[in-house]
């Protein structure tokens, strides 16, 4: 059959058959059974490190405090954080860490709030000596978890 004969053929049928629309709308959804899943979490890994980096500047503001001051700060208004309080978490109170005083350790606990893709209101936790994998219970979510899984505080 020549090629003019099978475009002759074929000027009377115009547009896709049922089966061939059925058969892209299943590749579609295959693919997209694969993609939603990674894109939620790279979206929450991303809120999640916004966290990180405010709790570092908390960090690195809470020891040029201390050396100013000779304690740490128990007010995060009196630390000179050049960045605004996150978006996406609800941000607690400084406290003594693990000696019990300011003068020389501080925790602060900053917790999800709003959806979060399904991860309920996970929290992580920064100390004077960094991130509190310890306490955070985004430890627990390591496909969210910026950091990984890290074991120690600090490293």
């Amino acid at each position: 059959m020549s090629i003019s004969n099978w475009i002759r053929s074929k000027q009377g049928q115009k547009g896709f058959t049922l089966v061939e629309l059925a058969i892209v709308i299943v590749i579609i959804g295959v693919l997209a059974s694969f993609g939603v899943p990674r894109f939620r979490d790279a979206v929450e890994r991303s809120k999640a490190g916004e966290s990180l980096n405010y709790l570092s500047a908390v960090r690195a503001a809470q020891e040029r405090y201390a050396a100013r001051e000779g304690t740490y700060a128990d007010d995060l208004a009196t630390l000179d954080v050049s960045m605004p309080a996150p978006k996406y978490f609800s941000v607690g109170a400084v406290a003594a860490g693990t000696t019990g005083d300011l003068e020389n350790s501080w925790t602060l606990t900053l917790t999800r709030v709003g959806a979060s893709a399904g991860y309920g209101a996970y929290t992580v936790v920064f100390t004077e000596t960094g991130y509190d994998s310890t306490n955070s219970t985004i430890a627990a979510l390591p496909s969210i978890n910026p950091i990984g899984t890290q074991a120690a505080a600090g490293t």
